[in-house]
């Protein structure tokens, strides 16, 4: 099953990195965000992916035609031309590719534009900054189960102020916002079917109003509740949290090591 990834936006809030490089890219522990995602998917089985690319998509397609140079022990024998040795290799045995989904497209709009690469099968989207420890086997069965268009991953997100509870203009307590104190989120993850195309105008669809507003009044939008780990990485105090647990080898979402 093939694994989407939307990673084609211009990640504005997070702008000290992203002026250099697509949001994407920048890095956790040295591996780029996306690469982390997939990663997550590769565990569950899942290692064929569609990147979705825009704002700097040369970074990106860079990144992968040299991924595996960069990721094997290699011998450059000048000796003899340009004869190249391969003594090991450490990739992944994945299957990517990389489609312009054009620099100004909405979210809707790039999911579209993917259509020719989908072969009318059903599958799997997440955004390109966020990771988790989400099951992806678990959600799958659950989306066989229901029939409908899409399946999307509900989490709870950390709060990030403090909770007054008032009395009047009397403060009674303070206290940080945990996650029982919000409701349930698009924590992307989401299994879809290629129905979802025929809801999707153009490239200015935002592809989280109309078409799952659509789709969720019709009845086909269902809710795979996750309460382990999710963080998006929208601000750099996103990314150095993220850092700061893998340096600390206690990185949830490395699911891959567990």
């Amino acid at each position: 099953m093939k694994v989407v990834l939307l990673a084609g936006g211009f990640g504005t809030r997070i702008s000290e990195e992203s002026r250099f490089k697509p949001k994407p890219m920048i890095e956790i522990g040295n591996m780029p965000i996306l690469w982390h995602i997939m990663k997550e998917y590769a565990h569950w089985g899942f290692d064929e992916f569609i990147i979705c690319a825009g704002y700097k998509q040369d970074v990106i397609k860079e990144y992968f035609a040299n991924y595996f140079l960069h990721s094997s022990d290699i011998t450059f024998d000048f000796s003899q031309g340009d004869k190249l040795v391969v003594h090991q290799q450490h990739v992944e045995p994945w299957k990517v590719t990389i489609v312009d989904t054009g620099l100004n497209s909405m979210t809707g709009g790039r999911i579209k534009r993917i259509a020719p690469y989908i072969n009318n099968e059903t599958f799997m989207m997440t955004y390109g900054d966020g990771v988790s420890d989400v099951p992806m086997d678990k959600v799958l069965e659950y989306h066989r189960s229901h029939g409908k268009i899409c399946t999307m991953t509900a989490v709870k997100p950390e709060g990030r102020f403090g909770i007054l509870d008032l009395d009047g203009n009397k403060i009674a307590s303070f206290r940080e916002k945990s996650k029982q104190d919000v409701g349930y989120i698009n924590g992307g993850y989401m299994i879809l079917e290629p129905e979802i195309f025929n809801y999707i105008e153009g490239d200015n669809t935002i592809f989280e109003r109309q078409p799952l507003e659509t789709i969720a009044n019709e009845g086909e939008l269902m809710a795979y509740k996750h309460n382990g780990f999710w963080q998006c990485m929208d601000t750099m105090r996103d990314r150095e949290k993220l850092q700061s647990l893998w340096e600390s080898s206690n990185a949830p979402w490395k699911v891959w090591d567990k």
